[in-house]
């Protein structure tokens, strides 16, 4: 039984036309689309995913008047992977390839569609290429030989920069397995602890209801079109 995430099952970005993106994910990136619905207990919102792999999606949502919210870069986007955005926003995106074929044959395939991309540029932990999506996604396609060392890779400099001390560093490189109990009760409501943008008062009603009867009650798993023929 794994106790961290084991890779990444779906990334989700805002999307000011769906469409838009899932014809570029689809067509300029290659990943077949295979969902799209009105998104679970969101009235007005679609949901999409398209495949990288059997295990991991990539996601887009469209909500209602979502083109109409300004992009401004430095705050709600970087623009490219050099340059800031808000905290809690993402920064940019790197997607996987297997081998640097791939990495040139991703290359080749976004250009194709008129896409400009800046690459491969090695970085020793990895090589990769770089290049913009719709509504100003700052994107990147990497690929590794190995698995990251970390003995070569955590700079000392850079542990004292970010403040983290050398008691920090080696627990943050081996974290302590969690030995139970299972199942752990929901935490008293704690306001310095991060927490969902849900309305204070629905917020707390959720956290109250128990893990079984929440998720009997919120749970969607019909698909939209019914069973496969």
């Amino acid at each position: 039984m794994s106790q961290q995430p084991t890779g990444i099952h779906h990334l989700a970005f805002m999307a000011g036309d769906i469409k838009k993106h899932i014809a570029f994910f689809s067509e300029v990136m290659g990943c077949p689309l295979v969902a799209l619905f009105d998104m679970h207990g969101v009235p007005g919102a679609m949901h999409a995913f398209l495949r990288m792999n059997a295990h991991s999606y990539f996601s887009i949502v469209q909500m209602p008047k979502v083109d109409e919210i300004p992009i401004e870069l430095g705050k709600t986007h970087a623009g490219s992977g050099g340059l800031p955005s808000a905290p809690g926003t993402l920064q940019h995106l790197a997607f996987r390839a297997d081998s640097d074929e791939d990495l040139i044959a991703m290359r080749d395939r976004i250009r194709s569609h008129g896409i400009n991309v800046i690459g491969p540029i090695d970085h020793g932990m990895c090589r990769s290429i770089y290049f913009a999506g719709p509504d100003q996604m700052t994107l990147e396609v990497a690929t590794s030989h190995e698995a990251i060392d970390p003995a070569l890779w955590i700079d000392p400099a850079v542990l004292a920069k970010a403040g983290i001390s050398a008691d920090e560093a080696k627990r943050f490189k081996a974290p302590t397995a969690y030995a139970g109990p299972s199942p752990v009760p929901q935490p008293a409501y704690d306001p310095a602890q991060p927490h969902m943008a849900y309305p204070k008062e629905a917020y707390m009603k959720m956290l109250a209801v128990p893990d079984e009867v929440l998720t009997k009650n919120a749970s969607y798993t019909a698909p939209p079109v019914g069973e496969p023929v």
